[in-house]
């Protein structure tokens, strides 16, 4: 299978990367700044060029799945957290992708319930996650509480609905999660929240919540 990652040089974007590589996937390693690739050949990715506010459809061509852990660092998050994501389905819909986990954020579904300085990005992420869901796209949509960058532990918890206060997680296992979710067909088609906890991975993505 060839994967597409989308933000491959982000913070949680060079884990999916490194962990897909070190499999059996074959990678493509997605940025939009020329300098970034040799940080991508080194992960063990083929480094793909292309802004998500661009036409990327060269970025897609041939890939079997998306993996979309692009962000805008609040810079601009309907021109690339919103619209940018719905670019990127576009592509992979016309150029033949048939798989799409997204990369989104707790309380996507209820941006009141999170500090107001996230409320904006959560109202551009949850209209990303909404027009995936109305594609033609075998998606999974992943919602992560904040994030940390402490050594991933490999357990987590998934739910429908879970606390933000005690939803921490170390991006290493939020990646590890939207790998495991690529082939975990119980993952498909289902949002859900994620967290640290008690259960591994490749046993959490086998029993996701119900919508």
């Amino acid at each position: 299978m060839y994967v597409l990652v989308a933000g491959s040089h982000g913070q949680v974007g060079q884990h999916v990367t490194r962990i897909l590589a070190e499999s059996d996937y074959d990678v493509g390693g997605m940025v939009r700044d020329e300098s970034q690739t040799e940080d991508i050949d080194a992960l063990g990715a083929e480094p793909v060029v292309a802004d998500l506010t661009e036409d990327v459809a060269h970025a897609v061509e041939g890939a079997d799945a998306v993996v979309f852990a692009a962000g805008s660092g609040g810079e601009d998050v309907w021109g690339v957290d919103r619209d940018g994501a719905k670019n990127l389905v576009d592509a992979a819909e016309d150029e033949g992708a048939t798989r799409f986990v997204m990369l989104s954020s707790i309380n996507a579904d209820r941006p009141e319930s999170s500090p107001e300085a996230l409320r904006e990005y959560l109202r551009a992420k949850a209209e990303a996650d909404d027009y995936l869901r109305e594609s033609d796209l075998t998606y999974t949509v992943v919602r992560p509480g904040p994030l940390t960058n402490e050594e991933g532990t490999g357990r987590v918890e998934i739910g429908a609905e879970i606390d933000r206060d005690s939803a921490e997680i170390p991006r290493e296992d939020v990646a590890r999660t939207l790998v495991a979710a690529l082939t975990a067909e119980p993952t498909h088609g289902k949002t859900f929240e994620l967290g640290s906890g008690d259960t591994p991975i490749e046993k959490a993505v086998q029993s996701p919540p119900d919508e």
